[in-house]
């Protein structure tokens, strides 16, 4: 096989990061989507990617000793699976990887990868993986979009496997009230040619499902640019311009659905409220009919799936199997969502059990620690405590298992006690970053012995990487459910299920 060559193969399957897979004479062959439509006949000339079932032509672009590197020319023969993709920018754009594939094969392949990883990188035969949980919205279903700005004024997301800002006007994943805010940001660069990409980098709009609020953030290198508050009047506007029904006019009559609520600017790394309120609030409703109720700040982590966020954390509930009495552990807690739902769900199940109960929230990022406390006095909770630090250096701080540092008044780093004693934990909750759990963050935890550790995962394969140190420590893995938070992506979330060896 040489660079190059076209080959004809059978793609067998498709990575989390979008590439088709499939076997050349005996060489492992991946395929990835080619930005200029493959040729063919029919619909097959449209099509973008190559997706399990087919059969295609590709190009070698590179070659290894035992796998080569192509990109798609022509699809030859349609896998039973392909549909077609109703983006515009679907190859352009480095979003929506699956849109040629039915959502049915979708949810298959996520959760054979999840099965796969488990097996290959966790060393667990045969694993229990639940049914995924399917979102009944494939559409339109982001909470938090980021917008980049590139240097001609274009509002919009970066081209695959490139740095280039492609403008666009509309997107499958994001919500009305983000797409009207791009289209404002848009016509104020025009006015304003010299602030696009060098002042303005870019804008993130946060969207509240469950209330209808709405957060603007823009980046900026600068902590005032000109006609800023021209801009914010722009924006506003653009978010009243949707009216209750979806038709896009203003109903003079009827309060909008969506409303800006905040406006906000970051500016080497802190956050500056221009307009508004420093955050906006989300409602989520459980099937039980359990409420709960989140603050969000501009800088915080939060689900960007509201209705699949409520399936995820009920599975994490399940998990947890909390009684009552327990102290748990929340890891990576961002805004404190998971801890403030599982024991609300508690509550809502046996009052007097949820009084017992305490959570103790380790998160790095200060405005969201902020925010956890807040959302604990929002829901009425007063057995929640929540500390700003690594994860991976405040547990074993507290733990006593290594020392803790600060620093003083002229600049020294000086060691200080921890903030609260931990000796013995019940249930462990771990929702970090995709880079996975620090390897000192998981002694800790062990440490503490908790019998239930809940894992929830944006990565596969660092959650079964994880799973492996914990099960040759004296746990085991019991059942993972992957959810789809992220559907027409590659991207998978999972809750994991893992229990102390008695």
């Amino acid at each position: 096989m040489e660079k190059g060559q076209i080959i004809e193969l059978k793609i067998e399957d498709m990575l989390d990061d979008g590439r088709a897979f499939g076997r050349c004479e005996g060489c492992a062959v991946f395929v990835n989507g080619s930005n200029a439509p493959a040729r063919g006949t029919g619909p097959l000339a449209g099509c973008r990617s190559a997706v399990p079932g087919d059969t295609v032509k590709t190009k070698v672009t590179k070659t290894r000793k035992s796998s080569a590197e192509a990109v798609l020319t022509e699809v030859a023969e349609p896998s039973p699976d392909r549909v077609e993709a109703e983006c515009p920018y679907f190859g352009s754009c480095g979003g929506c990887t699956l849109q040629e594939l039915s959502y049915d094969a979708q949810l298959r392949l996520k959760e054979k990868q999840l099965r796969t990883k488990l097996a290959r990188l966790g060393g667990i035969d045969d694993p229990k993986v639940c049914d995924i949980i399917g979102a009944e919205d494939t559409k339109y279903y982001r909470s938090k979009a980021v917008f980049a700005v590139g240097p001609h004024g274009e509002v919009g997301f970066m081209k695959g496997r490139s740095h280039i800002v492609m403008d666009v006007e509309d997107c499958m994943l994001q919500s009305d009230a983000a797409m009207v805010c791009t289209d404002a940001l848009r016509h104020f660069l025009k006015s304003e040619p010299g602030l696009a990409g060098k002042v303005i980098k870019q804008m993130t709009v946060r969207t509240a499902f469950g209330t209808g609020e709405v957060m603007a953030v823009i980046e900026s290198e600068k902590k005032e640019f000109p006609r800023m508050e021209e801009l914010i009047g722009m924006l506003d506007d653009a978010v009243y311009s949707l009216a209750p029904d979806g038709s896009g006019e203003a109903d003079e009559e009827a309060e909008p659905y969506f409303s800006l609520e905040s406006v906000a600017l970051i500016h080497k790394g802190k956050c500056h409220v221009l307009a508004g309120k420093p955050t906006i609030t989300e409602e989520l409703t459980g099937s039980s009919g359990m409420s709960v109720r989140f603050e969000i700040s501009p800088q915080s982590f939060f689900q960007v799936n509201p209705e699949q966020m409520i399936r995820l954390y009920e599975k994490a509930a399940e998990y947890a199997a909390l009684k009552g009495g327990e102290t748990v552990l929340d890891l990576y807690c961002g805004a404190g969502t998971i801890g403030i739902w599982l024991l609300n769900e508690l509550r809502s199940r046996d009052e007097e059990a949820f009084g017992n109960t305490k959570v103790i929230g380790i998160e790095s990022v200060k405005p969201a620690v902020i925010d956890a406390n807040r959302n604990s006095v929002i829901n009425g909770l007063v057995n929640t405590r929540y500390f700003c630090g690594k994860a991976e250096e405040e547990l074993p701080g507290m733990m006593g298992l290594g020392k803790l540092y600060k620093w003083n008044e002229v600049n020294e780093r000086i060691e200080r006690e921890p903030e609260i004693k931990i000796e013995k934990a019940d249930v462990a909750v771990l929702d970090p970053p995709r880079a996975g759990c620090d390897e000192a963050l998981l002694k800790a935890v062990m440490k503490a012995e908790p019998d239930r550790i809940v894992y929830v995962s944006c990565d596969p394969g660092t959650l079964a990487r994880d799973i492996k140190l914990l099960c040759a420590n004296g746990y085991e893995f019991i059942e993972a459910t992957p959810v789809d938070q992220f559907p027409l992506t590659s991207h998978i979330e999972a809750v994991a299920r893992i229990q102390r060896k008695k």
